[in-house]
């Protein structure tokens, strides 16, 4: 996945214990703007819960143009924390944000202690905060643990996907692209044993030439994952498949356009503009 470079720049933070369901993990990071941000999807989606999971998150997603991009929102201390934030996104918070947002607002009673379930059910490992390590850093291992968890399912194999060479190691090559890493040496053989379960994990891709011949199976609110040839990583980006007006283009958050946008070319010239992506991986929710 696009490694999660995030830092976290915030005005006034609140550290709130978590509900009971949440006692493993210590504490969550929010901002009364995220508060405020939650509310207002909930009560502005909340008659769309009967909607698909993938369907919900896509017009969540939608009402989200034009807020900020931002990196690094997730590396605010070295302790590991559940920080949420809905006033900007990278391209993995932003997926991750609105599929919690989706998978709370389709619960009978929803509330922000749902949000905060949701949230760390997706991000981490098993769904629970145990430290740097436990993040979801690659996302070939999100699909897995999420797909475990029934949150999504990886469709590339079922649409036509052929084998991925798989050779992930960029985080233990590059420990001084993480302040965490550089901080704890130690974290470094947690992260190589992801890796090296991830090398020789068998993954289906759709390669790039490929990809226009199964446009048609790709459903508005599939999650499209970007493949690369950067030696070490899996995926460089991610977003949500959005067929407008007949036309599958994606909606991400873009360092590039500096918010969160739909792409400007249909998702083949996307993909065709991007030198480093092999193809792509579809990521359906459930």
């Amino acid at each position: 996945m696009k490694i999660r470079f995030f830092t976290l720049s915030l005005c006034f933070i609140f550290l709130i214990s978590f509900a009971p369901a949440l006692l493993a993990s210590p504490k969550v990071v929010v901002t009364e703007k995220d508060q405020a941000i939650f509310l207002e999807k909930l009560h502005k989606f909340a008659t769309h819960r009967n909607l698909s999971t993938g369907a919900l998150m896509l017009e969540i997603a939608l009402d989200f143009k034009g807020t900020p991009y931002a990196d690094k929102t997730l590396d605010h201390s070295n302790s590991e924390q559940l920080i949420i934030n809905l006033r900007e996104f990278d391209c993995t918070t932003f997926v991750e944000s609105c599929l919690a947002l989706a998978l709370t607002i389709k619960k009978t009673n929803p509330s922000f202690s749902n949000y905060l379930n949701q949230l760390e059910r997706v991000r981490y490992r098993h769904g629970v905060v145990k430290g740097y390590e436990s993040r979801l850093h690659y996302f070939s291992e999100w699909i897995i643990d999420n797909q475990e968890k029934g949150v999504v399912e990886d469709i590339t194999g079922k649409i036509g996907g052929v084998i991925h060479p798989m050779n992930v190691s960029f985080m233990s090559s590059h420990p001084n692209f993480y302040a965490q890493i550089s901080a704890n040496p130690a974290l470094i053989n947690p992260i190589m044993a992801v890796e090296k379960k991830l090398s020789t994990t068998k993954f289906f891709y759709i390669p790039k030439a490929q990809v226009s011949s199964h446009l048609a199976e790709i459903l508005d609110g599939d999650l499209i994952a970007l493949t690369t040839k950067i030696a070490g990583l899996d995926v460089s980006h991610l977003g949500i498949a959005y067929k407008q007006d007949g036309t599958l283009r994606l909606l991400n958050a873009s360092s590039l356009l500096g918010s969160v946008s739909i792409t400007p070319k249909p998702l083949i010239g996307y993909l065709n503009d991007s030198k480093n992506c092999s193809g792509i991986f579809v990521i359906r929710p459930k």
